[in-house]
């Protein structure tokens, strides 16, 4: 159920009303609950079964943990937990990758290994793992303050099914730790509800979806082969720039709407985006982009290697792991592993020169800085448009051959400049406020304008409706 249609504001709207009359607030979470179950079954109710299944496996090995006196044993239930989330989330993501890579599946007519092609890739089942994965590690860490909040399995089943379920971040993040959801789930009131934020969220997300991502989609497609054969070389590299501004759009778009509806809900949700392209570092970037993974991924799996306690090459190694991983977690395709490598890389890299070398901060080396990171992070996102290496690599030709080729400016190319000038604009305002260049009532008053602009060019500038691009992690 896509955020931006029709059936999902009715979804809204009626669990709204419901949510907040005075006599239902004992059943508050049990109706969020039941909405996200609708919302996450829409489309293939089959694959809800899974997700129960998930709920329950981290529900109750959760509560074995957290009513266990033997840290032996708390151990071992965890650690099995952990392997089977794990295990699931294998099986339905990657066994068609490793299928395709050792296979051909026209050769497997008939054959029973034709089943291991044919496996559904369950909406969001990355992200409501790796919050499962975050329950088991944080009762475990953490288990006598989690115990005085869960005094039977009930009470501790309907938690969790909500802390994993809560349909505003449940397809796309932001990803939520428990340690810091748990503690929000109590009554809410109509009358605490923060509108501002709740409306600002709204319409920033709509807009940068519905606007910028959504009419961008419609001329960054060309990047697809074999479109992107007969374009010039400055074509293609103006394309590339408007698919870097479309995913930032579609992803951030996402994450804001999540977030306010969360604060329509009383819950307040993690930011998920802080400017990221302004970045003069690859390990600033990631921490302004999809800050919840970046922090999970920080969190549980790169301070158990070691982080950099350990010594430099440990640490070289650790981000690289981390980064690896988190290549694999994007995407079922090996593409998805070459972005992760690339990034770990430049990680690594990046690392090992400021451990040998002292730069001198002046505001040139900043600029430089930001647009080396900007320009890595961009043709990196290459691998997302384009999971078919062979593509990739097509396209890295056509960029070199085509250099003769003359610069075509038609509509498509000033439609994808005016869209992307949006996001620069966005990133823009923020680096001119942050730094005072403007009072804070002037600020307020051209913050309201441009919300109503905003709104306004949703209303009539929105393109047509596409999947959010993280949909399919």
């Amino acid at each position: 159920m896509l955020f931006n249609s029709l059936v999902f504001l009715v979804l809204v709207l009626i669990t709204f009303i419901v949510y907040y009359i005075p006599g239902l607030k004992k059943y508050q979470v049990g109706i969020l609950i039941v909405s996200s179950f609708v919302f996450y079954a829409y489309y293939k109710p089959i694959l809800l079964l899974l997700f129960i299944t998930s709920i329950l496996l981290n529900t109750s090995s959760s509560y074995i943990v957290l009513k266990e006196d033997s840290l032996s044993k708390q151990k071992k239930v965890a650690a099995f937990a952990i392997a089977l989330n794990l295990l699931i989330l294998a099986f339905f993501k990657y066994t068609p990758l490793i299928s395709h890579t050792f296979y051909k599946e026209l050769e497997l007519n008939g054959s029973w290994r034709e089943f291991f092609f044919t496996i559904p890739l369950p909406i969001g089942i990355s992200f409501y793992t790796f919050e499962g994965i975050s329950l088991l590690i944080d009762v475990l860490r953490d288990k006598n303050s989690l115990k005085e909040k869960h005094n039977s399995f009930w009470e501790h089943l309907i938690k969790t099914s909500f802390f994993i379920s809560f349909f505003p971040h449940l397809i796309a993040g932001p990803i939520l730790k428990a340690h810091d959801f748990y503690p929000q789930i109590k009554e809410k009131y109509f009358s605490d509800i923060n509108w501002e934020k709740v409306i600002k969220h709204l319409i920033l997300g709509y807009f940068l979806k519905m606007v910028v991502a959504d009419n961008l989609n419609e001329i960054t497609v060309n990047i697809t082969y074999p479109f992107f054969l007969g374009y010039s070389s400055l074509n293609l590299l103006l394309l590339l720039f408007g698919y870097s501004m479309q995913i930032f759009a579609d992803f951030a778009g996402y994450s804001s709407i999540a977030i306010g509806l969360g604060f329509l809900f009383g819950y307040n949700l993690p930011r998920n985006f802080h400017f990221p392209y302004i970045s003069q570092s690859f390990a600033e970037f990631w921490t302004r982009w999809h800050i919840s993974l970046s922090t999970w991924l920080k969190e549980y799996l790169y301070f158990p290697l070691g982080g950099n306690r350990k010594g430099q090459w440990r640490t070289y190694f650790n981000l690289f792991t981390v980064m690896l991983l988190g290549g694999f977690w994007h995407g079922a395709g090996w593409s998805y592993a070459l972005w992760g490598f690339g990034h770990g890389s430049f990680l690594a890299i990046e690392r090992l020169i400021k451990d040998r070398v002292k730069v001198n901060n002046t505001l040139l080396v900043q600029i430089l800085q930001t647009a080396m990171v900007f320009l890595v992070v961009t043709f990196l996102w290459l691998l997302f448009k384009l999971p078919n290496f062979d593509q990739v690599v097509q396209f890295f030709k056509a960029l070199i051959d085509n250099r003769s080729m003359r610069f075509n400016i038609s509509s498509k190319e000033l439609n994808l400049v005016m869209l992307s000038s949006f996001v620069v604009l966005y990133h823009a305002c923020y680096l001119l406020f942050k730094n005072n260049k403007v009072s804070p009532a002037t600020n307020y008053n051209i913050q309201w304008v441009s919300y109503g602009v905003l709104l306004f060019l949703i209303l009539v500038n929105s393109g047509n409706q596409n999947a959010f691009i993280y949909f399919q992690f």
